[in-house]
């Protein structure tokens, strides 16, 4: 009996010691409390009754008890009450997002991101297995071979899908308006970012140059790639922005320099702190020719990409199309912690020369939002608050250099709004199972001599597509056949072309079905200054108006 007295008096004893030195590790860093500041004394009571909370279950509840894990676990209870962006690192996942930056991988390709309980794809990445296999901005990854991660972090959900190069990966997607959930088998592939993947001349003369993310090289490669477009002389310019998810703020201060030349504000940062405080300016003697700039965006457009897209508006150097972007405008800062932990907070937002701020509070509030995470809301329920949050966010007008008017607080709003169409049911299905690709394999092991770059894909070869699509168990009516049937031309026509001639020839093919593409190509067509372009968006604002009028 004395025995067992004497090691419960240790557990005790051990308990006791635990939490005082827990208090006294609070008061250590609290000593500089302003007793007289009634915020302050009350963060010390706080943190008291915290460590009270902690010692009485550790010393009373009835199975043993972690202290590391209920700690993270108050950590991470605590930064549920801020922005999605606010994240606390367990010293493991610390070490990998720092260190995790080495430029190339074995993955699948694709840009992703939390939302609600789920990782959700922002965009695939051009010519990557992702990409090839059909994946899908907005497909929410459900499991990863087999195993479910929902509610896990992105980091975690990064480790689990790349790998080695080689190895395979069996991902589940929930894709809306699709009921059964969907399991694509990909090969990892060593993934290499370019950061300009694509940049030629289009047949009417005018620059197309997609820009994928802005990393450390997008400067010096497009300044080559200008060089190149102007050298064929351009009588303007595209830059493709859709899907790009931001990357280096430098890279777009820099990028944007090369149109409107030094010492022109670009963008701003506000936040609590003083130090967060800051102006960003260019600062190269560099500037383009005054040919037309057309930037294309969409809502997968984020971050870095909405400071280009929305300073060249801001400077009235280039017209914006599209769809509204994405709307993330806050700024993260890493701060490392004591025993390998690790915290990136937010600390101020992003808001460009017009005074305009990116950022789309909606956003951070649909992450937090229980109904969203549990999937008790619809897809039209949000779209239906991402209208409402437009329309108020249109209530706050800002002027451009030119003095043109524009909305701001909430992503970018292009001058002129383009929809781009959607997949079929059937497009869905015959990308999902790699169809088209699989087949052109095939076929040009039959015919490669006799493909050119001028090949066009005849009925023959479309008719021989989807007898190959029904053996894969692609069911199909002859109606949705036909009402696609110049889409399945240009698909596989592209993959046909990208397998003898590259991804580059390939991505050519595939623009000429492009909506969104082909309709900036058509204000070209009509008008040859940035000036004409102004004044005819500004003739379809006051057209748009006029029909809301008349249909009140």
């Amino acid at each position: 009996m004395k025995g067992k007295l004497n090691k419960m008096s240790k557990i005790l004893f051990s308990a006791s010691v635990i939490g005082w030195i827990i208090i006294g590790v609070l008061l250590f860093n609290f000593v500089n409390v302003d007793a007289s500041n009634s915020e302050d004394a009350n963060i010390y009571k706080k943190l008291k009754l915290f460590s009270e909370v902690l010692f009485n279950l550790r010393q009373n509840y009835v199975d043993e008890l972690n202290v590391d894990d209920l700690i993270d676990s108050a950590i991470k209870g605590m930064l549920d009450e801020v922005d999605p962006h606010t994240y606390y690192f367990t010293p493991d996942e610390f070490d990998k997002f720092s260190t995790d930056t080495k430029g190339e991988f074995g993955g699948l390709g694709i840009s992703i991101d939390k939302k609600g309980e789920y990782i959700t794809v922002v965009a695939p990445i051009e010519g990557t297995p992702a990409y090839r296999m059909g994946i899908h901005a907005g497909d929410r990854i459900s499991k990863v071979d087999g195993k479910s991660i929902v509610g896990i972090s992105t980091d975690e959900s990064i480790s689990k899908m790349r790998g080695e190069p080689g190895t395979e990966v069996l991902i589940s997607i929930i894709r809306p308006g699709v009921e059964e959930e969907l399991e694509f088998e990909i090969i990892r592939e060593i993934i290499k970012i370019h950061s300009i993947p694509y940049s030629f001349k289009l047949d009417n003369g005018i620059g197309y140059m997609r820009i994928r993310q802005f990393n450390a090289n997008t400067t010096s490669d497009m300044r080559d790639k200008l060089d190149e477009l102007e050298e064929e002389g351009i009588r303007g310019l595209i830059i493709d922005l859709r899907f790009n998810p931001g990357g280096l703020l430098r890279e777009a201060i820099n990028t944007v320099n090369e149109f409107i030349g030094k010492g022109k504000l670009v963008v701003f940062t506000k936040g609590r702190a003083p130090q967060t405080n800051m102006e960003y300016l260019t600062t190269y003697n560099r500037i383009r020719d005054d040919y037309p700039v057309i930037v294309l965006i969409n809502g997968g457009s984020a971050s870095a990409s909405e400071i280009f897209a929305g300073s060249l508006q801001d400077w009235d150097r280039g017209l914006i199309v599209g769809q509204t972007s994405f709307g993330k405008g806050s700024v993260q800062r890493l701060f490392p912690l004591s025993d390998g932990n690790g915290i990136k907070i937010t600390t101020a937002k992003y808001y460009i020369k017009s005074g305009r701020c990116i950022h789309k509070n909606l956003n951070d509030k649909l992450l937090k939002d229980e109904r969203v995470k549990n999937g008790d809301i619809s897809i039209e329920e949000i779209e239906e608050m991402k209208e409402k949050a437009d329309e108020k966010n249109h209530e706050n007008a800002y002027f451009t250099n030119m003095g043109r008017k524009v909305y701001g607080g909430g992503g970018i709003t292009p001058d002129i709004e383009i929809e781009q169409s959607l997949l079929t049911n059937l497009g869905v299905d015959l990308r999902r199972k790699n169809i088209f690709f699989n087949y052109s394999v095939d076929y040009l092991i039959d015919h490669e001599e006799n493909v050119t770059l001028d090949y066009i894909a005849s009925k023959q070869d479309i008719d021989e597509l989807l007898k190959f699509a029904k053996s894969e168990d692609i069911d199909f009516e002859q109606v949705e056949v036909d009402s696609i049937r110049n889409w399945l031309k240009n698909e596989l026509t592209s993959n046909i072309i990208g397998r003898k001639f590259g991804e580059v020839e390939r991505y050519k093919v595939i623009l000429k079905e492009d909506t969104q593409l082909q309709k900036t190509m058509e204000i070209f067509d009509k008008f040859s200054t940035l000036e004409e372009m102004f004044e005819y968006a500004e003739e379809i604002k006051q057209n748009k108006k006029e029909e809301e009028k008349d249909n009140m």
